[in-house]
C-alpha cells in the first residue's frame, strides 16, 4: 500500500498558465512534493522555476502563522529583518476579529462606512480567494468599492471595445502558426507553458518575432527582435496597417463580413507612413515594411500580446490597434492564427451569486459604496475626502511595494489615524504599516476553483494539507468578520462547496461554455475543458471565425467604436505621446524613459520573502540598466553607483551598461522595498497618471534622469 497521497490542485498565482499541479502528501499530512500534472494539455508535467520551489514558501521559517497587533506607541514604518517581535505582539484570532469589528463599527459610525477601503488584487486568482465572501462582506458593510485596475484594465477595455468579449487563440493551437509575434510578451518569463507550443511551431518552420523595448529572455531567443521605444506600440501597429492596406495585403472578404469602420481606419492608417512610424518608434523604415509583409503573408500568423503594452498612458489605444491586426488580415480564419491577450471571457461564472452585490441595499447607506481606483492609492490615502479613508483591509496584495507614486502611498500608510489590517503569509513592506496582521493560507491549505486568462480549462483546487499555525483563508476571514459585525444573511454561512456550486449555477445563454460543468465533475476529473460547440462537433475551437463570436454593438470587430466616441474617447486607435515621454516638454529635465520592470524570479512581489528566489534574482536586483550612449553622456561606467530621480523622488542603484535597452531608455526591477539599499523601490519614481482607457496605471510612462553618485555628496533632484 502506498502511504503517499496525491492531491490535485491549481496554481492561483497571477499568471495566464493556471497550472494543474499535483501535491504529494505523506502520512503525517506534510506536503513533500509539487509537480506539474503530466495529463494536463497545457501544464504538460512541468512548472515554472518560481512555483517548483513552492514548498519553500509553504514551510518557510519566516512564514507569518499567528495574528499580531502593533505594540502601543510604535510608529508605522519599515521594520528591519528579524525585528518584528519588537514591533508586534501576538494576539488570538478572537481578539483580532473583535478589534477589527469594533474599529470598523466605530469608524463607520463616525465617518460613514465608505471611509473603509478594501485593497486586494491577484495575489490569489482562484475564484473564491480572489472575490467571493470578501465582496459580500464589503457590500453589506457599505464600504468603498475598489476599482481593481492595477494590472489589466486598459488592455481589457481595449479588447472589449474591439471584440466585445475577452477570448483569444488557444495556446494549444500556437503550434500551427507560421509567424508568431510576441508583442510586449516575455513568454519565457511570464507565460512559460506557451513556450513548448511556440517551439513546436518553430520546428515546423515558424518564425518568432519579438517586439519589446527591453531585450528579455524571449527576445534573446527570437528569430527577429525589434527594440521599440516605450509607449509607441500603437504607432507601429498603425504603420503595419498602412502597409497592409496600401499593398492590398488585407483580407477584404473578412473585413467586409466581420468588421465595422474599415473606411475610417483606412483614413487613420494613411497618417502613419513607415517613415513617420520609424521616427516615433526608433525602428527602421525597412523593418516596419518587412514586419507588415511577413505578418500578412506567413500564414497562419498569431500574436501573443501581453499587458506591458497597455501600461503606458496611450496603452488602451495601443492594445486596441494591435488587437485589430488579425481582423484586418483575416488571421482568425486559420487554425493557429489570431491573437491572445486574455481568455478570461470564456469563464463567465455566476458572479452575482458569488459576490452578492445586492447586499449593498441592506448596508447603512442603502446603495453600493463609492468607487476608489487602486492605481491612485496615494491620492486616496492623503487627499480623498467626504469621507476620508480611515480604515483599510489589505489582502492578496502588497501596495507598499507595487502601487505607483510610492512616496505618497507610504505617507498615507504612515498616518496614525489610519486603521490598517493586512492578511498575509509573510511580513512584507505593507505589514510594516499595519495595526493588525493576520496569517493567510497558501493554496495548499484551502479549497478553491478557477478559470484562467491564458487557456481554456476549468479546474478544482483541493486542499492538500491542514493550515499551518493559525493561518486562515480569505473565505474564512470574511465569513468570521461578517459574524462579528452581526450580519445575519445566510450567505455569510456558505461553505466553499456552496459557493462553488453557486458560481457554476449559470444559464446556457449567459455561459454556454461553462454550462453543465458541475463541482462533482471537477472533483472527479480535476480539470475540465470548456464546452465549445466546435469541439463538441469534432472540430477545433477557433474564436472570431464567424460573426456569432462578437459581442460588440455592431456584432462585428470594431475598428471604429461609436461607444467610445459617445464617452468622449477617440473612436479610432492613434498615437498620442504620454505626458512623460521623450516627446514631452518634461523630457528636457528628465530625458530617460524608465521601464519599471517586474523581476523574472518573483511574481510581482510574491516570492521575494524566500532566500532561494532572492538568490535567483540577485544578479539583477538593485541595478539600473542603461544603454552605452546614455551612460557615456553622463560619465557613467558599468558598476558605478548612480542616483535615479524625478520630481517624485530618487533611488540609489548600480549601473549596468548594456544594450538590453534602446538609447534613451533605462530599466530597473520591482521587488520589496526592504530589500533595497535605502528601503525605496522603483515605484518611488512612477506616477498616478492613468491610462487612456480603463483607468489603469502608467508604470511605463515614467521619465527620470540619472547621475553618477559621488561619496559624501547630496544629489539634488533639480
Amino acid at each position: 500500500m502506498n502511504p503517499l497521497k496525491i492531491v490535485h490542485a491549481a496554481c492561483p498565482l497571477d499568471c495566464p498558465d493556471a497550472c494543474s499541479v499535483q501535491i504529494t502528501v505523506n502520512t503525517e499530512g506534510r506536503a513533500t512534493k509539487i509537480q506539474g500534472n503530466p495529463d494536463h494539455p497545457v501544464t504538460r508535467g512541468f512548472l515554472c522555476a518560481k512555483v517548483t520551489k513552492y514548498l519553500d514558501l509553504v514551510y518557510s521559517p519566516d512564514r507569518l502563522l499567528v495574528p499580531m497587533r502593533r505594540k502601543s506607541g510604535i510608529a508605522k514604518g519599515p521594520v528591519p529583518a528579524g525585528k518584528h517581535a519588537e514591533v508586534f505582539e501576538r494576539i488570538s484570532w478572537d481578539q483580532a476579529l473583535d478589534t477589527i469589528a469594533a474599529r470598523f463599527a466605530d469608524i463607520s459610525a463616525a465617518f460613514g462606512p465608505e471611509s473603509i477601503l478594501p485593497y486586494s488584487y491577484a495575489g490569489n486568482m482562484a475564484a473564491l480567494g480572489y472575490g467571493s465572501m470578501d465582496r459580500r462582506f464589503f457590500s453589506r458593510l457599505g464600504a468603498s468599492r475598489l476599482d481593481r485596475t492595477i494590472c489589466s484594465a486598459a488592455g481589457g477595455e481595449a479588447l472589449m471595445s474591439v471584440y466585445g468579449v475577452k477570448l483569444g487563440t488557444d495556446p494549444e493551437h500556437f503550434r500551427h502558426a507560421r509567424t508568431i509575434l510576441a508583442w510586449g510578451a516575455n513568454i519565457l518569463g511570464t507565460n512559460v507553458h506557451l513556450w513548448p507550443f511556440v517551439q513546436e511551431a518553430r520546428q515546423q518552420g515558424a518564425r518568432l518575432i519579438v517586439i519589446d523595448p527591453y531585450k528579455t529572455r524571449t527576445a534573446q531567443a527570437a528569430d527577429w527582435y525589434l527594440p521599440i521605444r516605450p509607449g509607441t506600440d500603437s504607432a507601429l501597429a498603425l504603420g503595419m496597417m498602412h502597409v497592409l492596406i496600401a499593398e492590398n495585403l488585407y483580407d477584404a472578404d473578412y473585413v467586409a463580413r466581420f468588421t465595422h469602420g474599415f473606411d475610417q481606419l483606412r483614413v487613420r492608417a494613411e497618417e502613419y507612413s513607415p517613415a513617420r512610424v520609424a521616427e516615433l518608434t526608433g525602428l527602421g523604415v525597412e523593418d516596419i515594411v518587412r514586419l507588415a509583409r511577413e505578418y500578412a503573408t506567413a500564414i497562419p500568423a498569431a500574436i501573443r500580446m501581453n499587458y506591458g503594452v497597455q501600461r503606458g498612458q496611450n496603452g488602451g489605444a495601443a492594445a486596441r490597434a494591435i488587437a485589430m491586426l488579425p481582423c484586418l488580415t483575416g488571421a482568425w480564419k486559420h487554425l493557429g492564427g489570431g491573437l491572445q491577450l486574455s481568455t478570461s471571457g470564456a469563464f463567465p461564472f455566476n458572479k452575482a451569486a458569488l459576490e452578492r452585490p445586492d447586499l449593498a441595499q441592506s448596508s447603512p447607506i442603502g446603495r453600493p459604496g463609492r468607487i476608489v481606483n487602486m492605481s491612485r492609492l496615494g491620492h486616496a490615502l492623503t487627499e480623498l475626502n467626504d469621507p476620508p479613508v480611515q480604515a483599510m483591509l489589505v489582502y492578496n496584495s502588497n501596495p507598499a511595494a507595487i502601487a505607483p507614486n510610492q512616496n505618497t502611498v507610504l505617507r498615507g500608510l504612515r498616518r496614525a489615524d489610519l486603521f490598517t489590517v493586512v492578511h498575509e503569509q509573510f511580513f512584507t513592506d505593507t505589514t510594516d504599516y499595519a495595526d493588525i496582521v493576520l496569517p493567510a493560507t497558501t493554496f495548499f491549505e484551502h479549497k478553491d476553483f478557477e478559470g484562467a486568462y491564458g487557456q481554456y480549462h476549468l479546474q478544482i483546487s483541493e486542499q492538500a494539507i491542514a493550515p499551518l499555525g493559525e493561518a486562515r483563508s480569505n473565505v474564512t476571514l470574511f465569513r468570521q468578520l461578517a459574524q462579528r459585525m452581526g450580519f445575519t444573511e445566510s450567505c455569510f454561512l456558505d461553505t466553499e462547496d456552496d459557493m462553488i456550486d453557486q458560481a457554476l449555477d449559470v444559464t446556457k445563454e449567459d455561459s454556454p461554455w461553462v454550462y453543465g460543468i458541475t463541482r462533482a465533475q471537477l472533483e472527479a476529473e480535476h480539470s475540465v475543458r470548456l464546452k465549445f460547440p466546435q469541439e463538441q462537433n469534432g472540430g477545433a475551437f477557433q474564436p472570431f471565425i464567424s460573426g456569432e463570436w462578437f459581442r460588440t454593438p455592431s456584432c462585428k470587430a470594431e475598428f471604429y467604436s461609436e461607444a467610445l466616441a459617445a464617452q468622449g474617447f477617440d473612436p479610432l486607435p492613434g498615437y498620442v505621446p504620454a505626458e512623460e515621454s521623450r516627446h514631452s516638454s518634461l523630457a528636457r529635465r528628465f530625458p530617460l524613459e524608465l521601464l519599471a520592470r517586474k523581476g523574472d524570479n518573483y511574481m510581482n512581489s510574491t516570492f521575494a520573502a524566500l532566500p532561494g528566489h532572492r538568490a535567483m534574482e540577485a544578479a539583477h536586483s538593485g541595478l539600473l540598466e542603461m544603454h552605452p550612449l546614455d551612460a557615456a553622456a553622463r560619465g557613467i561606467v558599468d558598476g558605478d553607483a548612480v542616483e535615479v530621480f524625478n520630481e517624485r523622488g530618487k533611488i540609489p542603484l548600480r549601473a549596468k551598461v548594456s544594450a538590453s535597452v534602446p538609447a534613451g531608455v533605462a530599466a530597473s526591477r520591482l521587488g520589496w522595498n526592504k530589500l533595497t539599499r535605502d528601503g525605496q523601490g522603483v515605484n518611488t519614481l512612477t506616477s498616478e497618471t492613468l491610462t487612456d482607457l480603463g483607468g489603469g496605471p502608467t508604470f511605463y510612462s515614467t521619465l527620470v534622469e540619472v547621475r553618477r553618485a559621488r561619496a559624501g555628496e547630496e544629489v539634488s533632484e533639480e
